[in-house]
C-alpha cells in the first residue's frame, strides 16, 4: 500500500525518530511504512492521519488488486 507518510513529515520538519515517538512506534516502524513494506493496524492508521490532520485516504492510498 502507497503513502504519503514521507511528505507529511517533511512537510511538518519532522524526523522519523520523532514521528516514531508520537506515535509510540520503533523509527524502524516508521521506514517500513514509508517504504511501503509495512500495512499498519486500522488503529496506527487512524493515529497517523489524526496527528497530521488528513482523512486516512488522504495518507494511505489503496490499491484495489486485480484478479
Amino acid at each position: 500500500m502507497k503513502n504519503n507518510i514521507s511528505q507529511l513529515r517533511k512537510k511538518h520538519s519532522m524526523t522519523q525518530k520523532e514521528l516514531a515517538d508520537l506515535l509510540k512506534v520503533s523509527r524502524q516502524t516508521i521506514i517500513s511504512l514509508e517504504r511501503g513494506k509495512y500495512n499498519p493496524s486500522i488503529l496506527l492508521a487512524y493515529q497517523i492521519s489524526k496527528l497530521f490532520n488528513k482523512t486516512i485516504e488522504e495518507v494511505f492510498v489503496f490499491e484495489e488488486e486485480s484478479n
